[in-house]
């Protein structure tokens, strides 16, 4: 009896230990992929998921997990807390915000692509449109452009139209979007007669939108990337940033019609 008793305890510990043996191996299997948060410009969209997949290969230990927006409402978003590693802005004013409120690290700030502003309208418009003076035109009645108050291609457009004197004047035909893809999409489907992406976007959309012009008198457009503050993965963020301007990362941005920056 006694020894059918040690025989079955001696099963159950073995059943047992066997059992944490592999919940061990399964919770450090799931352990040892770590994650990095990338909130980043929503311009950067289809160039950054490419990025991420290279970046996984080369980093298998490694799970990129993106948030793509618009910069200011990812500032927003990372200065109330938002659990961030690292932050790719679409221009040096948010970045500089950023850096005012000390959410980066400022020494691992880099510019790491350059871009452009492109005035655009649905491919099927037969409007006559070669430049922004033309935005004046009455049948022209709805243009679309980010919020300048958050959105960094709204800024530029606004900068643009400002010295060629025409902002104020425009005002009652803007439709102002959360994001540039959100003013893509609006010129995408003809819900306005023309708008103002960056030179990426309208290749994404080249189906669907046609560039009108190159729209000019803005300053630089360069994309600044640094890590967040608060990051507990210095070292990995960083990994990711110099991805971003090694010679892999800088063939894939390429690849998107980003300039070198």
């Amino acid at each position: 009896m006694k020894k059918g008793v040690s025989k079955k305890c001696l099963l159950v510990y073995v059943a047992l230990s066997s059992f944490l043996a592999l919940q061990c191996f399964a919770s450090g299997a799931a352990n040892a992929q770590q994650e990095l948060v990338v909130s980043a410009a929503a311009s950067l969209t289809n160039a950054f998921g490419e990025v991420g997949k290279q970046f996984e290969a080369a980093n298998p230990e490694v799970k990129v997990i993106f948030n793509f927006a618009a910069s200011g409402a990812l500032l927003q978003q990372i200065d109330k807390g938002a659990p961030v590693d690292v932050f790719a802005s679409a221009d040096q004013k948010t970045m500089d915000q950023a850096k005012e409120k000390n959410l980066i690290l400022a020494e691992t700030r880099k510019d790491f692509v350059s871009n452009g502003l492109v005035l655009i309208a649905p491919t099927d418009s037969k409007l006559a449109l070669r430049g922004v003076k033309d935005l004046a035109d009455p049948k022209i009645v709805r243009i679309a452009l980010g919020n300048p108050e958050t959105v960094p291609v709204g800024r530029y457009a606004q900068e643009v139209l400002s010295k060629a004197g025409l902002w104020e004047g425009l005002k009652p035909k803007l439709i102002y979007a959360g994001n540039v893809r959100q003013a893509l999409d609006y010129v995408s489907r003809g819900e306005v007669d023309a708008g103002f992406v960056f030179a990426t976007d309208a290749a994404v959309a080249k189906d669907n939108v046609q560039v009108a012009a190159v729209a000019e008198g803005h300053q630089p457009i360069r994309y600044p990337v640094a890590v967040i503050a608060g990051t507990k993965k210095k070292d990995l963020s960083q990994r990711f940033i110099d991805f971003l301007l090694g010679s892999q990362g800088q063939s894939i941005l390429a690849r998107f019609g980003f300039g070198k920056p």
